[in-house]
């Protein structure tokens, strides 16, 4: 199964990805986040950086919602994300396979047209 280390070795190999200085992962490209540690917020609680589960840009609300209909042990959405094209992901429902899928889709979305066209896989 998956973990924060696998989250972080696939970004880092994906083209002009920064890492952001965080008490988790944060992965952008072009300015833009494409994959973060999920900050779960708890009433009369402290933010607490979740590193087993990230969140995930994924384009449009179909998608958003085709994930958490069809995979719902593995993605959930919370409060404030609602009108946002973003799931949260269980890293430890996921192989590293699916997670690359995941990861490298999120970077394709979020990557300015003229970085990712330079890419292949």
């Amino acid at each position: 199964m998956a973990d924060a280390d696998d989250v972080r070795r696939l970004a880092r190999a994906l083209p002009h990805v920064e890492e952001v200085p965080s008490a988790g992962f944060d992965f952008r490209v072009g300015g833009k986040g494409f994959v973060w540690s999920y900050p779960e917020r708890r009433p009369g609680r402290p933010r607490e950086i979740r590193t087993d589960v990230a969140v995930l840009f994924v384009g449009d609300e179909d998608e958003k919602q085709a994930l958490l209909l069809g995979e719902p042990e593995r993605f959930f959405t919370a409060p404030g994300y609602g009108d946002v094209p973003l799931v949260m992901l269980r890293l430890g429902t996921v192989d590293v396979a699916r997670l690359t899928e995941l990861v490298t889709d999120a970077w394709r979305m979020r990557a300015p047209e003229h970085l990712a066209a330079d890419f292949v896989e």
